[in-house]
């Protein structure tokens, strides 16, 4: 095995698409907004990123871990997709990105939104029904 592929399976969100799909989408976000005067960058740019490095930190947070943590961390994860929503309509209304750069990150946040939603479907599927509430419920107080 070389050096790369011991890497990535020792990172084993990195074998998530999902990880995959958001890096790629911070990597859009900080190319987009690297131009912006400086108090466009102050007011949106930064939190922008900020929010999409979101995306990804709570998959890899919530990989680590159990399924009904993993579950938890999903949720945030959307949080921050939807954050990221609210950026992108700054945006557009504010004029910083044309209609196409809005288009795009719309599509890529409702594709995050699908893949994350199909994670915590697959994951909340292999809980056993009994007690899932409850330990998700659980969770959350502690957190």
């Amino acid at each position: 095995m070389n050096e790369q592929e011991n890497s990535v399976s020792f990172f084993r969100f990195k074998d998530l698409r999902i990880y995959a799909k958001a890096i790629e989408y911070i990597a859009w976000v900080q190319e987009e907004t690297v131009h912006l005067r400086e108090d466009q960058q102050f007011m949106l740019g930064e939190k922008f990123v900020k929010a999409a490095q979101g995306i990804a930190l709570n998959i890899v947070e919530g990989s680590v871990r159990n399924k009904v943590q993993f579950i938890y961390y999903l949720k945030i994860a959307k949080s921050f997709i939807r954050e990221c929503v609210v950026y992108t309509d700054i945006a557009a209304k504010s004029s910083i990105l044309s209609e196409e750069k809005i288009h795009h990150s719309v599509c890529q946040l409702m594709e995050l939104t699908k893949m994350t939603g199909k994670l915590l479907t697959s994951l909340q599927d292999s809980i056993p029904s009994i007690n899932r509430k409850e330990k998700v419920d659980e969770f959350s107080e502690v957190v």
